[in-house]
């Protein structure tokens, strides 16, 4: 399976993909990727000659699965398997295994179930819930799956606030769709409100990664409320003011939205001062996604003072359930350095 295509190297005006697999920042690919029926990963396989020992592809298969969120990582020559587990749950942690002894699906999937401490019915049945699909083929990367798998099963948990930091470039508007649709699908949420703070990020996510949610979906603009719609995207600007009249967002019901997203949400939108927080107080009831680049503000500049503290958007999210940063999208080769 194909991981990533290799680093982006950037040279004055001229620009070249590492190709070789085996030079440094070259294409990341697992040899075998197991997956349970709903896309999520459950065990890297790589194959070695059998010259090689048993355990001769274990660390190349370790790194996969934890950029895949696997639990398992195994490796194999052909006559045998050396099983790694990296939840902990069985002992002991690495063991080999006969050609005819590859445990079951059943198996792995109890124990992935375990790890992630998914336990009901309820539970299984929501995580089950298939990505969204269609004809053009376009499929989360690896590091996209990761962040709503994990964000899903944060919900399925009972998390109410859940922050998502992803380097700029990498997606967050897509990852978003896909964490509602599965979520919408699944009927865990049924009203679903996406913030943001500029007019552009609002309309390029309604006609390009939102456009499958078609006529259920509406954006809240010239101080109009309509209550007949499922997915609202608007600007805090549009819902918010000083002035009683232009508090929209007060006249639809505090438990109206199952699930509000907090798109930048390093613009100010958990901080306690700021005009956007009384928006997410409202609202309070509704799990909270912020998704930013930049989980903590700089310092203000020498001779300027601001009331912001700069960590407020852990302290109102709690830490990120998932980071992919700006260094680790370039050395996969998504995003290209400056």
């Amino acid at each position: 399976m194909q991981l990533t295509h290799g680093r982006v190297v950037v040279r004055g005006r001229l620009a070249h993909r590492v190709s070789n697999p085996k030079a440094t920042g070259g294409p990341k690919r697992a040899d075998y990727v197991l997956y349970a029926d709903n896309g999520i990963p459950i065990a890297v396989i790589e194959a070695k000659r059998n010259i090689h020992p048993l355990g001769h592809g274990m660390q190349q298969a370790l790194h996969y699965a934890e950029l895949l969120d696997a639990p398992f990582a195994i490796s194999s020559k052909g006559d045998g398997f050396l099983l790694h587990d990296r939840t902990g749950i069985t002992q002991p942690t690495e063991r080999e295994l006969a050609l005819n002894a590859f445990p079951s699906y059943d198996e792995l999937w109890a124990i992935y179930l375990r790890w992630k401490g998914i336990e009901t019915q309820p539970q299984q049945r929501l995580i089950a819930q298939p990505f969204h699909a269609d004809s053009s083929g376009k499929e989360p990367h690896y590091y996209q799956r990761v962040a709503i798998n994990r964000t899903v099963e944060a919900i399925s948990r009972g998390q109410q606030r859940i922050l998502l930091v992803m380097a700029t470039g990498t997606g967050k508007t897509y990852t978003a769709f896909q964490i509602i649709w599965r979520l919408w699908k699944a009927k865990r949420v049924k009203r679903v409100l996406f913030v943001a703070d500029r007019n552009i990020l609002i309309d390029q996510t309604m006609q390009q990664d939102f456009a499958p949610f078609g006529e259920v979906m509406h954006k809240i603009s010239n101080r109009d409320v309509r209550k007949n719609y499922e997915i609202y995207l608007c600007l805090y600007q549009a819902v918010t003011g000083s002035e009683e009249w232009k508090q929209i967002y007060r006249q639809f019901p505090d438990d109206f939205f199952d699930l509000v997203v907090i798109d930048e949400c390093h613009r100010g939108s958990a901080s306690e001062d700021s005009a956007w927080r009384e928006v997410l107080d409202y609202y309070r009831q509704a799990i909270h996604l912020g998704l930013t680049a930049t989980p903590k503000e700089k310092p203000p500049a020498k001779g300027r003072t601001r009331i912001n503290d700069p960590e407020y958007n852990l302290k109102y999210f709690g830490n990120s359930i998932y980071t992919y940063s700006l260094k680790q999208g370039i050395e996969d080769g998504f995003l290209a350095s400056y």
